[in-house]
């Protein structure tokens, strides 16, 4: 399994649109089955951390969402601070997957 942080800070007057585009890759998401794949995006004011997990397979179904691409394309524009991608580790979850 692969998990994969990305993190970026968005300039203040860009952070709705932003919002908005990454709402638009889950909405998508939602249409299909995904098996082996998790994603996750936290917003904290300007600041976005994506999360990513990939099973053994390698297979990352964002490459091929068109609503992936449009949030990509103007990504830099939107951010003060660019994105920086990560390998990450588990260390510890607490009911993470868990919808209670």
């Amino acid at each position: 399994m692969r998990s994969i942080v990305v993190r970026y800070r968005t300039r203040a007057e860009q952070s709705d649109a932003n919002d908005a585009l990454v709402r638009a890759v889950f909405d998508e998401l939602a249409t299909g089955r995904h098996a082996g794949f998790r994603y996750a995006c936290f917003r904290a004011g300007d600041e976005f951390v994506h999360l990513a997990v990939v099973d053994d397979s390698g297979v990352n179904p964002l490459a091929e969402l068109a609503s992936f691409a449009t949030f990509q394309a103007g990504l830099g524009a939107r951010c003060v601070t660019p994105p920086v991608v990560s390998d990450a580790a588990l260390v510890g979850s607490y009911h993470c997957n868990d919808p209670r």
